[in-house]
């Protein structure tokens, strides 16, 4: 029997310990109180301990305003005593609508203080600039971040949508380097594979954080996914008894870089449904063959 492909052990994210291998996102948290504490509770009592937010979020997906998902996790820590505790919080700064992209130690110092006191916590585990800015030194940067450590606001850093090089760049001023890097993958959008960004995370010991880990809903869906990539995961996922979306899932947490998949689901049942991804059996014949379809030609 072929090698099986781990995607069940926990992830080690720099010195903040062990996370599950799914993590919860906030993009789409914009439901009512109640809806909001169904699904964090829901993901948290399955295994994602890892919560990713950012300070943009809740200007689209039905939310109102700049900072409303950060407001919004912040009234559940308040609703459930002890929940900030069982969980790695990460929150993003660095997009400013309109501008669109501060990094300077000024702007990112304020914009965590404010997502702090949105939430309502006095610090976060993980923060990371959400999109590069260019006009930005790094240095800058990473004085920001050790001074925000420093002070015991945030314990570990990290970035989002950054290219290898734009990652090096801040990691070589970063005292103890950067913890996470997040980047665009699944099994519709294998970019990170082959752009060295997983590469770099083995080299340096940065842990990935999969965004669109289902390619925003399409691999669930089918719409717009090329038909040859759904047959290869559906028939895994006849063969693994879970849906296809737990199946695209295992793929991203296959990778030897140990990714985090950040999924973002709003309903609790379907949490449960992706919390499966990590029953799965893969091997590097079902990964490859994930692979090939996606690519639409024949592996070299």
């Amino acid at each position: 029997m072929s090698e099986l492909l781990d995607v069940s052990s926990a992830r080690t994210i720099g010195e903040l310990g062990d996370v599950g291998p799914l993590s919860i996102g906030c993009w789409r948290l914009t439901g009512s109180d109640a809806e909001n504490t169904a699904v964090i509770s829901a993901a948290v009592d399955a295994g994602m301990t890892l919560i990713d937010n950012a300070d943009v979020y809740g200007l689209d997906w039905g939310g109102t305003h700049f900072g409303a998902c950060e407001e919004a996790l912040g009234r559940i820590f308040s609703a459930i005593p002890g929940l900030r505790d069982r969980i790695v919080l990460a929150t993003k700064g660095g997009i400013i609508p309109g501008v669109p992209y501060n990094s300077s130690a000024e702007y990112i110092t304020s914009a965590c203080e404010a997502s702090l006191s949105r939430m309502g916590v006095d610090h976060v585990d993980l923060y990371q600039i959400h999109r590069p800015d260019n006009f930005t030194h790094p240095e800058e940067i990473a004085q920001a971040f050790n001074s925000l450590k420093s002070r015991g606001l945030v314990r570990e850093f990290g970035v989002s949508n950054y290219t290898v090089a734009q990652t090096l760049a801040l990691n070589a001023f970063v005292d103890n380097g950067l913890a996470t890097t997040q980047p665009q993958l699944s099994a519709a959008h294998l970019d990170p594979l082959r752009d060295g960004t997983l590469d770099l995370c083995m080299e340096s010991g940065i842990t990935p954080l999969a965004w669109s880990a289902l390619a925003g809903g399409a691999l669930a869906t089918g719409k717009g996914v090329a038909p040859a990539l759904l047959a290869v995961l559906d028939e895994l996922a006849a063969r693994e008894n879970v849906t296809r979306s737990a199946i695209a899932i295992a793929f991203v947490l296959a990778h030897p870089s140990r990714p985090v998949a950040i999924i973002g689901t709003q309903t609790p049942s379907r949490i449960s449904e992706l919390a499966l991804a990590t029953s799965v059996s893969l091997t590097r014949t079902d990964v490859y063959a994930i692979i090939q379809a996606s690519d639409g030609i024949p592996l070299p």
